[in-house]
């Protein structure tokens, strides 16, 4: 190690063992003619309020060649957050272990299920492995520097967004059916996920305080006669209904869902004229294997513009389900193809997924950016977390949003 490499000063969030030195073996793998570290630096990756589900730190490295010259790397580094909660869930489902499989495994087989078909697909950044890091963490490349960025959350998704995010869904499923057909079942922690029942307390205790809040400000609502009723009958329900739902259908059509499919977890590269060149899924903590809705609702409910959220919701599940049988084709898809009928039945059937989504992580997406966004607010029950699900479940942008997909929800049958 150079003795004149500079270290900037650490951000609060960052590691005492996050060292230059540990990445010297992500540099040699990564940066051709690596000779040295000239300079590093962690920082926060992202705002608060951007993401929920773990600390991400960006790592800046200026790197010497060895022909002299130097060069700007930098990485994403998704890290633990430090509270028991957390620490409880990754106990009972260690989404780092899960997610690093995904990318060292998972997508890696699914992009050469395209390349035997002779089509190149990519679904996400490259990740690497860091040898002695002191805590789980998953190590990406940093798209920034190649052009990718998240859309404007709070807008919602233009159709052209959402078309690309839908195509590359169904890309997903469609491997993920044909992997399952053709090789057999994803391990359990795929299958089950965090949905064991000996962790069935601990989603209750979480999910309650959740719900406690959405409830206490759907009855300020305005016009809320409709659907108040049926939503408060809902509650005692809540968890059973998630154990069901989350259940593969033996019978159905399953695929491996990424289970956090939302705005800010899909990356897009545009041209000098604005058009989307390509479209990224990152953060895949959550994949779950089950119903398409699980997915569709997710990202149709939580991400799409408002004007366009229930007045194109059939036309975006066609748009989904004619990628899919194109991509269940190409890749010879040996069991029967699901029908364009046999989507929307499955969208019904799983309509409770649309309320789940609709109190949770649309609430998340919709609001403006607070230094109080955070995991331990969002599961607590401290009166600093309190305050801040109050401003989740009461502003005015997220109200506007469930002014109309309540009543669509409750007009599906959805609580059913």
């Amino acid at each position: 190690m150079n003795t004149t490499m500079a270290t900037e000063a650490l951000d609060s969030k960052v590691p005492s063992w996050l060292q230059p030195e540990i990445f010297t073996g992500v540099l040699q793998e990564s940066v051709k003619c690596f000779s040295k570290i000239k300079n590093f630096k962690a920082e926060s990756g992202l705002a608060a309020g951007e993401n929920y589900t773990a600390i991400m730190l960006r790592v800046n490295i200026q790197v010497e060649l060895e022909d002299g010259s130097e060069k700007s790397v930098s990485y994403m580094l998704k890290l633990p957050h430090q509270s028991e909660i957390y620490r409880q869930m990754l106990e009972a489902h260690n989404i780092f272990d899960a997610e690093r499989t995904i990318y060292n495994t998972i997508i890696p087989e699914m992009e050469q299920m395209y390349r035997d078909v002779d089509v190149e697909v990519k679904f996400g950044p490259k990740s690497y492995d860091l040898k002695d890091a002191k805590s789980d963490y998953v190590l990406l490349e940093d798209l920034a520097p190649r052009g990718f960025k998240n859309m404007n959350r709070l807008e919602g998704l233009d159709q052209a967004h959402t078309e690309s995010a839908l195509r590359k869904l169904s890309q997903w499923h469609a491997a993920s059916a044909v992997r399952v057909a053709n090789k057999g079942s994803y391990p359990d922690k795929y299958t089950i996920g965090f949905y064991r029942e000996d962790v069935r307390p601990l989603m209750t205790e979480v999910n309650n305080n959740i719900i406690n809040s959405f409830l206490k400000s759907c009855e300020t609502y305005e016009d809320n006669e409709e659907y108040i009723e049926q939503v408060k009958s809902a509650e005692p329900k809540i968890i059973d209904m998630m154990y069901k739902l989350a259940k593969p259908d033996t019978n159905g059509f399953n695929v491996l869902n990424h289970g956090d499919f939302w705005s800010n977890n899909m990356m897009f590269s545009h041209d000098s004229f604005g058009k989307i060149k390509e479209t990224y899924m990152i953060d895949f903590p959550l994949l779950k294997y089950g119903s398409v809705a699980q997915d569709l609702y997710y990202f149709l409910i939580s991400s799409t513009k408002l004007e366009d959220k229930l007045s194109k919701f059939d036309y975006y599940i066609k748009f989904y389900h004619d990628n899919l049988v194109e991509n269940l084709k190409l890749l010879k898809y040996s069991k029967p193809v699901p029908t364009l009928r046999d989507i929307h039945i499955i969208m019904f059937k799983y309509g409770f997924w649309g309320y789940l989504t609709a109190t949770g992580v649309m609430s998340g997406v919709l609001l403006d950016p607070t230094e109080s966004a955070s995991f331990d607010n969002l599961l607590s029950d401290s009166d600093e977390a309190a305050n801040f699900k109050s401003m989740l479940y009461t502003n005015s942008r997220y109200r506007k949003h469930m002014k109309i997909v309540l009543p669509w929800l409750l007009n599906r049958g959805a609580f059913e």
